[in-house]
């Protein structure tokens, strides 16, 4: 808004006053500021996202956010600066402060955003789409020989260079063979990058899952099924290390069978190569196979297009700058694109294959390492070229913007109690589940008496396990349901403290039981519409016994350390080792050095004594809690 304070002659004297002699009291420099702040002010139309904040609203119309909410008011909507508004309420407001918004701009966007959800449908039907290669991904448990395995078949070590001999990024590799070409996604096998794996999984067309024959299924194998199941991709399982003495590709197939992995030559759907990386046997046959079930699947795609695809990897090279490994799934990518690249943009000023030399230009199904973002994109994001850089910084600034409005509000995993509300609104949902239990027969009783529960006809509400297994809920668990929005049902198991935090920032809800009935009792109320929560459990800290002492009169008292949050005299606490619960009792004394204390925080030591629990040992982790009441819904 143009400033309408015009001045009203010399000024004279006083504080402040002019220079003698000059008429005014001003300097040259005084006068052209002052004729600046004078001047009306040109306004070019202003575009603006989905979502904002008033107080972005305020910065974009160049205003006060005291106006904005005042303009707020009049359309009947109360807001603090911090209050997210829609682009329907946000031009309005502008329109009502004389802004012209550039719809046309906001229209360009939509439409670029339309048509990347709409490239993969179209590749089925479009007429100039033509075969490209098939992406593969290589997963399996840790030291099975995946690495070991693409080294055999691109005929490089890539495994000598890295720490251990483990991958520790997500590579991506093409080779050629019978006169095509295969791309390769080698993803890393520790369970600490569950996460890593499951984007692998979801950006490929082909999974191939490494067991080594000597060694069978392990419970990462096991993760690596859900994480393919989770994607809808064709698997292939290839038998690694048939050259060892103790090589039993029998019973591999045999454990495969219990995970509903069952052998084309048992009646299944599954084919299985035998083969060895480190003597080369059986290559060929595992590549003729990815090849016929990518000829099965009819893979295309249409060169002819602007690029689409997916972030592989990213991160910040000391000389290059924001480095990003993409991997094109349609049209052709250019050295000088113009990409969006999740929430960044920039244009291409180098791209290098996956031997670092220098390309030009990348089609369908080809990974490429490209220079040139303004910052580093996450992996797994999603990549678009455009023609109008100023389109790509538009869609840059609202897919910003549509971010911080997700992560108050965001697609976050189901919750068990919200479930309830679903079917009372009448729409169906899944409840996807991980279940972890302490014994192998307790996991096989709920798993089926679980699975029982979809057999009710009028249930609107299907469960499906995503992963079961033994042993305390770990941060791979947690990766696992972030990546399938599950819920994790723990049954007289607990999560260590790094699981909990983990559980904690990405919203996954875990429920814990040491009843079956009351585990099947809670899960049936809440897929069938009647579950109201009355009570939720709170988590107050972690601690590890260093040490433990005998008292006189026979009681132990633990020598702890707090590890996180913190421990109180009135709460409950959980004796947790291995992650299997061992106890769960009050506290019947606390104290740091000689005095007697109501709480002590993390990192910290104290002294701690349990009701009726004498067998605490160097090494146990104890879980703190309380109960809150929850009004029902």
């Amino acid at each position: 808004m143009a400033n309408t304070y015009q001045g009203s002659g010399t000024r004279r004297g006083g504080r402040g006053g002019g220079r003698r002699g000059k008429p005014g009291g001003r300097t040259g420099a005084a006068r052209t500021v002052a004729l600046r702040r004078n001047a009306p002010v040109e306004r070019q139309p202003v575009t603006m996202p989905s979502v904002m904040s008033v107080a972005e609203l305020a910065e974009s119309l160049q205003t006060t956010g005291i106006e904005i909410i005042k303009e707020l008011m009049k359309l009947g909507i109360m807001a603090n600066l911090n209050q997210q508004v829609d682009y329907e309420t946000a031009n309005k407001v502008a329109v009502s402060l004389g802004w012209e918004t550039n719809e046309q701009v906001a229209e360009v966007v939509q439409q670029a955003t339309a048509d990347f959800e709409s490239r993969k449908a179209e590749a089925e039907t479009d007429p100039n789409a033509r075969p490209r290669p098939p992406v593969v991904t290589i997963m399996g448990h840790v030291d099975h020989g995946k690495t070991k395995l693409l080294d055999a078949i691109r005929s490089a070590n890539v495994a000598e260079g890295e720490a251990g001999g483990i991958t520790q990024h997500i590579g991506a590799y093409q080779i050629e063979t019978q006169g095509r070409k295969v791309t390769f996604l080698d993803t890393p096998g520790h369970e600490a990058f569950t996460a890593m794996r499951a984007r692998g999984a979801q950006a490929t067309d082909i999974a191939v899952l490494v067991v080594a024959a000597d060694d069978g299924v392990m419970p990462t194998t096991r993760e690596a099924i859900a994480h393919i199941r989770s994607a809808n991709v064709p698997l292939i399982v290839a038998i690694n290390k048939i050259d060892r003495p103790t090589a039993n590709p029998d019973r591999v197939k045999q454990q495969l069978a219990e995970q509903s992995v069952v052998p084309e030559e048992w009646g299944g759907d599954v084919p299985m190569v035998e083969v060895s990386a480190l003597e080369k046997l059986g290559l060929d046959d595992l590549l003729e196979v990815i090849l016929l079930v990518a000829d099965v699947n009819e893979l295309k795609a249409n060169p002819h297009k602007p690029a689409t695809g997916v972030v592989i990897e990213a991160k910040v090279d000391r000389n290059r700058g924001p480095v990003a490994t993409v991997l094109v799934q349609s049209g052709t990518l250019n050295l000088r694109d113009v990409v969006v690249a999740g929430s960044t943009s920039g244009r291409i000023k180098a791209m290098f294959d996956d031997h670092s030399k220098r390309v030009r230009r990348a089609e369908p199904s080809y990974p490429v390492e490209i220079l040139g973002l303004l910052e580093v994109p996450q992996a797994g994001d999603t990549f678009q070229v455009f023609d109008d850089e100023k389109v790509a910084r538009t869609l840059v600034d609202q897919r910003q913007l549509q971010r911080r409005a997700d992560a108050l509000v965001g697609d976050r995993p189901v919750k068990l109690t919200e479930l309830y509300n679903q079917v009372q609104a009448g729409s169906t949902a899944e409840l996807r589940v991980i279940l972890k239990a302490d014994v192998q027969g307790s996991l096989g009783a709920i798993q089926n008496a679980l699975l029982k529960l979809n057999e009710d006809t009028d249930q609107s509400v299907q469960l499906a396990i995503q992963f079961a297994g033994t042993g305390g809920i770990s941060e791979s668990d947690v990766s696992l349901a972030s990546a399938t929005r599950s819920l994790i049902i723990g049954f007289n198991v607990r999560p260590d403290a790094a699981a909990k935090r983990a559980a904690d920032t990405a919203g996954i809800d875990i429920r814990f039981y040491n009843i079956i009935y009351n585990l099947l009792d809670e899960v049936k109320a809440a897929m069938t519409g009647l579950l109201a929560p009355v009570f939720q459990e709170v988590t107050d800290g972690y601690a590890e016994v260093r040490d433990t002492f005998k008292l006189p009169n026979g009681d132990m008292v633990a020598g702890l350390y707090v590890l996180d949050g913190k421990i109180s005299r009135n709460v409950r606490a959980r004796v947790l080792r291995s992650g299997t619960v061992l106890h769960e009792g009050g506290v019947k004394s606390l104290r740091r050095f000689k005095d007697d204390v109501r709480e002590v925080a993390a990192g910290y030591e104290c002294g701690l004594g349990l009701d009726a629990f004498n067998d605490l040992l160097v090494g146990d982790q104890l879980e703190f809690f309380h109960r809150e009441e929850v009004a029902r819904t």
